[in-house]
């Protein structure tokens, strides 16, 4: 074929463009800058193949703006500036900057003032969340877009579309399994789905017949969607832990699998750690210790049976009852230290373990708790400003944290009884 398939069926408008049908079509902003002829510049924001360079191409050659690529990641000052300089002179370049999150400081320093002021429209694609990897600076002066992975039947439907059409020079055939299978396993990713595409014609020769078999010879069908580094890996990281925590066992399994299938070990076993404090919690506190020896033993018998340790752990914690009563009590108190920074800790716990500490007050009066009947004495504890502050509120839910309010009322009733003997 003399050039690939993608450069030939890349659309030249705007609502030609597959998916993405909540910026695109009728009322909707990416097809409203085209009809009011009105530009401005945003990021786009997704996944591999979800159409970033092809809108940002559309909506050049529609409003009939030059049209320049850049990758921020070996760009130079002078590539920038000379793009800067040519859209003042013209005033119509649109800039696509690929991997815009990697753009360094000094080249966004450039950049902010041509954007606040239109002198060039910048339209950056990136498959990193720009909440998380995006300077504020630049952030604020772009619109965000995200793009949404493209649907199986879309994707269907168009590889129908482009077989049928004269695109190709060859005459080839398809069976539909194939082509459903194509679009399965590129995991929404367009572009993926036509390569593979381009790849079956460029190897197959004229009238073949393309059959499951055929296919699956060729090694094009696998593909995952799993970017250690990138959103989609964290998306199914926080699948886990909700469904965990929503005592979802079905839907916590799923996500499991998913990141054994992506063989990053380490991060998930961080993550179930994380998962047994800070969602089971005080609920059942000796979770944590199977938690960690179901990691340990993962981590030293490796993949693939590092999914049974894991499998069971996981069951267990979907379905173990839940408390996030600590989280809380701790994030209670770290926001008191924030709202109220300046405290005095009583005399009477303060450190007295050196010359001098008496002469400041420290230490005197201090009662020592397993001196007394049931190892518990009454006295302050909190600095003076906010001695009657709470942060932990037991979750009565669970037997445990029922136990333990059980054991706070019993002092309770200790002091108060102390109270009235006095």
């Amino acid at each position: 074929m003399s050039s690939s398939l993608i450069n030939k069926l890349r659309p030249k408008k705007i609502n030609d463009i597959i998916g993405q049908s909540h910026l695109i079509g009728n009322g909707k902003i990416l097809t409203r800058i085209i009809e009011t002829k009105n530009m401005f510049s945003f990021i786009l924001f997704g996944n591999p193949g979800t159409g970033k360079t092809t809108i940002a191409s559309a909506i050049a050659t529609e409003l009939d703006y030059k049209f320049k690529i850049l990758n921020s990641v070996n760009c130079s000052k002078k590539d920038l500036t000379d793009i800067i300089e040519e859209s003042k002179r013209f005033k119509k370049v649109i800039l696509l900057l690929d991997e815009f999150h990697r753009l360094t400081k000094p080249m966004q320093d450039i950049l902010l003032p041509e954007i606040e002021f239109d002198n060039i429209y910048v339209i950056g694609c990136t498959t990193q969340n720009p909440y998380h990897t995006i300077a504020p600076a630049i952030r604020s002066r772009l619109k965000i877009f995200e793009l949404h992975q493209i649907e199986e039947n879309e994707i269907y439907n168009y590889l129908l579309k482009v077989i049928k059409s004269d695109i190709s020079e060859k005459n080839i055939k398809f069976d539909d399994d194939v082509l459903k299978l194509i679009s399965k396993n590129c995991s929404g990713d367009l572009r993926f789905a036509i390569n593979t595409l381009d790849i079956i014609y460029k190897l197959t020769e004229e009238n073949e017949i393309i059959n499951k078999e055929k296919f699956e010879s060729l090694s094009l069908g696998n593909f995952k969607n799993y970017d250690k580094n990138g959103d989609y890996f964290y998306n199914v990281i926080s699948a886990l832990q909700k469904s965990i925590r929503g005592s979802d066992v079905d839907a916590s399994l799923y996500y499991l699998a998913l990141l054994i299938d992506s063989g990053d070990l380490d991060t998930l076993c961080r993550r179930l750690i994380v998962i047994a404090y800070e969602d089971i919690g005080l609920a059942n506190p000796n979770i944590s210790s199977f938690v960690y020896s179901a990691v340990e033993s993962a981590k030293m018998i490796g993949l693939p049976e590092a999914r049974i340790p894991l499998a069971n752990i996981v069951i267990q914690l979907a379905l173990s009852q839940k408390s996030n009563s600590a989280i809380v009590a701790i994030d209670n108190a770290l926001k008191e230290i924030k709202e109220t920074p300046k405290f005095e800790i009583p005399k009477h716990i303060s450190d007295n373990h050196y010359i001098g500490a008496k002469n400041l007050g420290n230490g005197i009066g201090y009662k020592y708790p397993h001196n007394y009947k049931y190892n518990y004495v009454s006295q302050q504890y909190l600095p003076s400003n906010i001695k009657n502050k709470k942060f932990y509120t037991p979750n009565l839910y669970n037997k445990n944290e029922q136990n333990l309010k059980s054991y706070q009322d019993f002092l309770k009733k200790l002091d108060t009884k102390k109270e009235e003997e006095n």
